[in-house]
């Protein structure tokens, strides 16, 4: 059902033009349809931080025909910002304190950049940590995204990431390891999705931590896994939010600081570019190497992309707040409805 558009925010505007149905506070006001409130707390650098915004409000507005979403979007004092994103930030995001007071139906966590061999000595470990305390005991459900996902694995279940010799980037193939979980029901049992980090928590660490896998992928490990509670934490170790162009804008990035002498000359990311775009890619490296000044040739690569993730993101999201849905209070602030084992509040069999 729709976002509805409570602030100003630009993401809005940019939804409504590419046909996302988003509503003003008038018009959802005027409807016989609950409300659902989630937060998203975007911990992602300057350059990401309104990309990965629109990512996630796309797959919640897309997602479910039950309710109308409100999105409620704040970030962390601690991380670093430039003049444009403590602009942005100010004009439209929430403070965790507000948050808090007003409560949330469930909440989603996106990654971050890092800096340190061990997660707790990030400046954003604390009050990160802070978010995820207060949401275990007062949020039905919070959605981790990849490097959330790993500090809530150390944080919660002391199983702390392994960096991994060459980074897991590019698109791989997954398969449902357990079709008994709502939250992969009617979605593909083999399907896509982006990854891109250097570090892992394999499955033998998530089933240490009685934590349930629900598909992985040979290659690129596991990607959706779910607390043994069946709900109350949700894991992607990879991005299904991710734009068609996400990754080759991240390949860009990395061949412009290769050919600045400040990072070693990148690899193709696994399943994204055709034999004619890597052949297109590898003329441009070769001539980046010899010093040439040149334009990235994104306009002939980008029709030659193809996106084989996002139906299965938006029908694992949508079975998300589906699951929400199921077990929230029509009473803002009691997360559980009477009778739900806060334990097992989908009533799932082992």
């Amino acid at each position: 059902m729709p976002l509805v558009a409570h602030n100003a925010l630009p993401t809005f505007e940019r939804l409504r033009a590419e046909g996302t149905t988003v509503l003003s506070t008038e018009r959802a006001a005027s409807q016989e349809i609950r409300e659902l409130h989630v937060g998203l707390l975007n911990m992602m650098p300057d350059a990401a931080l309104e990309a990965t915004e629109r990512q996630f409000y796309r797959l919640v507005g897309e997602s479910n025909p039950i309710a109308q979403f409100y999105l409620h979007p704040f970030t962390l004092p601690t991380l670093p910002r430039g003049d444009k994103a403590r602009a942005h930030i100010a004009a439209y995001y929430e403070s965790f304190d507000a948050i808090r007071e007003a409560g949330l139906d469930a909440l989603i966590i996106t990654g971050a950049n890092v800096s340190q061999p061990n997660l707790a000595d990030e400046a954003f470990w604390q009050p990160m940590i802070e978010v995820i305390d207060w949401a275990w005991d007062n949020v039905t459900s919070t959605l981790c995204s990849c490097l959330a996902t790993h500090a809530v694995m150390q944080f919660r279940y002391g199983q702390t990431r392994v960096k991994q010799p060459a980074k897991i980037w590019g698109v791989f193939e997954h398969r449902v390891t357990d079709a008994r979980h709502p939250l992969v029901a009617d979605i593909n049992t083999r399907f896509d999705v982006p990854h891109s980090r250097w570090n892992d928590i394999s499955r033998a660490q998530f089933e240490a931590a009685g934590v349930r896998v629900l598909a992985e992928s040979r290659a690129a490990g596991v990607h959706l896994a779910v607390s043994p509670d069946g709900l109350r934490t949700v894991f992607f170790q990879g991005h299904p939010e991710y734009d068609t162009v996400s990754l080759l804008k991240e390949y860009k990035r990395d061949l412009l600081l290769a050919a600045a002498g400040k990072l070693a000359w990148p690899p193709f990311p696994a399943g994204v570019f055709d034999l004619q775009a890597q052949a297109l890619l590898a003329e441009y490296a070769a001539r980046l190497r010899a010093g040439e000044a040149l334009d990235f040739p994104e306009s002939r690569l980008v029709p030659r992309l193809d996106n084989t993730w996002h139906d299965t993101a938006e029908g694992v999201v949508g079975n998300w707040i589906g699951c929400v849905y199921q077990v929230t209070h029509r009473e803002r602030g009691l997360p559980f409805m009477p009778g739900i084992d806060p334990n097992n509040p989908l009533g799932l069999t082992a």
